[in-house]
């Protein structure tokens, strides 16, 4: 227990830090564009643009998904699971969601405990079984408890920022006062979105292994969680399904696959085995 939460305080250390590092990029390219002036803008764009995000990226993730809402009379052992898991964590009980694919996947959204949804689609309702399900959805609940859809539509909304002003910097070029060179401009139009894409995947893939962490602690058994992320990559793998990419992040398995080696230093989750090496040595721990 006391490893776990030790381990959940360093991977919000660390998220904070990187989140930090990417309000502090885009800053820097306002200041290397105009100065700072235009970095104060920058700031204060960010500020609006998170504040946006703070109150409907809920809604966002949902719509894009085709999530619709189900009734406890539509799915009770769902509704039963999830008022168990709830109750134990000392948690509200959050909407829930359909999503009408059939690759198994699942993803959390709102900005508060008290304004959360979990998103389930049909397809890993049928693969998993019960005790696997329930894994899920703990992971999903630990998602909330640690705001980390917050979290990641932050990061997604800066970084969507700097990488569209690296496009607009491409295609219109900076002001002539700009104290940038051609050559630092064209690093700036290169680098500056990987940087901020490195930075977000960064943030993502240690918001993954802390809620799979949180998640086995809620649900009591590592091992449910580890057999049904197995599980859910295979599934995921030989269902295809499309989704936002904004979004990606969101989902416990990489709903998009395709490429190997370089293509997966930019993948937006962990890979599975270290996920699944990570839970299972939790088992001494947990009992």
């Amino acid at each position: 227990m006391q490893t776990t939460r030790s381990s959940n305080f360093a991977a919000g250390l660390r998220t904070t830090l990187l989140l930090a590092g990417l309000t502090g990029l885009l800053v820097v390219i306002g200041a290397l564009i105009g100065g700072p002036d235009t970095a104060l803008v920058f700031l204060v764009v960010a500020a609006v643009m998170n504040l946006g995000v703070y109150w409907f990226s809920d809604k966002i993730a949902l719509k894009s998904a085709g999530a619709k809402p189900i009734s406890e009379q539509e799915a009770p052992q769902i509704y039963a699971m999830v008022r168990e898991l709830t109750t134990a964590a000392k948690m509200p009980m959050p909407s829930l969601y359909l999503i009408p694919q059939e690759q198994p996947n699942a993803f959390a959204t709102g900005r508060s405990p008290d304004k959360a949804a979990v998103a389930v689609t049909a397809g890993i309702t049928k693969l998993l079984s019960p005790d696997e399900l329930r894994g899920v959805i703990a992971h999903e609940l630990a998602h909330i408890r640690n705001r980390d859809t917050l979290i990641q539509a932050v990061a997604a909304t800066i970084g969507g920022a700097i990488t569209y002003l690296g496009y607009m910097l491409l295609w219109f070029g900076g002001d002539d006062e700009s104290p940038l060179s051609l050559i630092a401009s064209l690093a700036l139009v290169l680098l500056a979105p990987i940087a901020a894409s490195i930075i977000q995947l960064a943030i993502s893939r240690q918001r993954e292994f802390s809620a799979d962490a949180t998640g086995a602690q809620i649900c009591g058994n590592p091992e449910s969680l580890a057999s049904a992320l197995l599980r859910l990559e295979e599934g995921s793998k030989a269902i295809p399904m499309k989704v936002n990419d904004a979004t990606e992040c969101l989902y416990i398995v990489k709903p998009l696959h395709g490429g190997r080696g370089l293509a997966n230093l930019f993948s937006t989750h962990p890979p599975i085995e270290e996920r699944v090496r990570r839970l299972r040595q939790m088992r001494p721990a947990l009992g």
